[in-house]
């Protein structure tokens, strides 16, 4: 099946569709990791987007039942230089291209990545159409002008309702608002000791409040943090209330609840490799991270948050803490299941600051 990338500067691909044979108009962004595709693919915070690999073979190990970061699938598709559709692994159970097909995700192969990097590199993200290869490159172009990048994505990969995960002996209830959180995460809270309750991303203080909860935790997500309201406003309610920990769009929403800025990066950060600095030890950790919105860390000056860890290769601001208030975040993600594990220390830290927070409040009853 012969098909076509267009992007919005008119530039053509030809190659071989996979997946679904529909036809769609997404932003196109591109990811540096050589493994972990089905967790890309299964990252709600992919929603709406066409993803760029740039390790050229993808789809050689198949994908498992086992290692999916969501229970469905909100990427618009894959960009891909080769597409192997015979997997080699003793735990596959499904195909890439099955999965994307039977999930509305397209996916075209056999074009040149490296040229497509080096476009969005160049030029910034972009709206992008994959459609069949006879379609007219006027009427392309005519159609990804008039698309308008949607505004809803965290209201479309929430929970729709509130659901569980427990964990033997827990020393901690932990509070997660769903705003396209991966798994893992959850599942790096149940072995770091918490029970965790997740809730959509709409839910109020009053109905987190009821869960008695030790700790609030703000996922991922996908779009601008400044779309996501009900959860800025929510951070500013229960700031010093509870301790609150943020990861990458729970991050930027801590920020702008506190009254910093963000702003759309040029073509963003997306792969497992990123080196990042904790200020206060010193010690660099290599992360992986999915974002296009970053805080400006100019504008942390007199909010309260404190600058604690940096970005080596932009300088942007990757980490904040409110000590007095029990808050932090990171913009990387520490939970990261196919990539680096050197942030893992963070969910010691957070427990450690419900640990505090629980003898402060037994100390304030006495």
């Amino acid at each position: 099946m012969k098909r076509k990338l267009v992007l919005e500067n008119g530039k053509e691909f030809f190659g071989d569709g996979f997946g679904s044979k529909e036809e769609k108009i997404a932003e196109i962004v591109f990811n540096t990791s050589m493994v972990g595709y089905q967790e890309i693919l299964s990252d709600p915070s992919y929603c709406d987007q066409f993803v760029v690999m740039t390790y050229p073979l993808i789809g050689n190990y198949g994908l498992t039942d086992d290692d999916y970061e969501s229970k469905s699938v909100y990427m618009s598709g894959f960009i891909v230089h080769e597409y192997n559709d015979s997997p080699s692994n003793f735990r596959y159970t499904r195909t890439l291209g099955d999965v994307m097909e039977e999930n509305h995700a397209v996916g075209i192969s056999g074009v040149d990545t490296r040229e497509i990097v080096r476009i969005i590199r160049d030029n910034g993200s972009m709206k992008a159409m994959i459609c069949d290869a006879d379609k007219p490159l006027e009427v392309c172009l005519e159609e990804l002008k008039a698309y308008k990048y949607p505004t809803n994505q965290v209201e479309k990969v929430t929970s729709k309702r509130i659901w569980y995960s427990r964990t033997r002996n827990p020393l901690y209830n932990v509070v997660t608002v769903d705003c396209g959180c991966k798994l893992n995460i959850i599942r790096k809270l149940n072995e770091f000791g918490c029970n965790v309750v997740v809730v959509p991303y709409n839910t109020t203080k009053e109905e987190i409040l009821r869960f008695h909860p030790d700790g609030l935790f703000l996922s991922n997500g996908p779009g601008d943090p400044e779309n996501v309201v009900p959860v800025i406003n929510l951070v500013k309610e229960l700031k010093g209330k509870l301790p609150i920990l943020g990861i990458c769009l729970g991050h930027q929403m801590i920020g702008l609840a506190y009254g910093a800025h963000t702003y759309k990066m040029k073509f963003g950060h997306r792969g497992a490799n990123h080196p990042v600095k904790d200020l206060e030890t010193g010690k660099i950790e290599i992360t992986s991270q999915n974002h296009s919105y970053a805080i400006n860390k100019d504008s942390l000056a007199n909010t309260g948050l404190k600058l604690t860890h940096i970005n080596i290769l932009d300088n942007e601001a990757e980490g904040m803490v409110d000590k007095a208030n029990y808050v932090m975040s990171v913009q990387y993600h520490p939970e990261s299941a196919a990539g680096p594990e050197d942030s893992e220390y963070l969910f010691t830290r957070f427990t450690n600051m419900m640990k505090e927070w629980k003898k402060k409040c037994q100390k304030e009853m006495i």
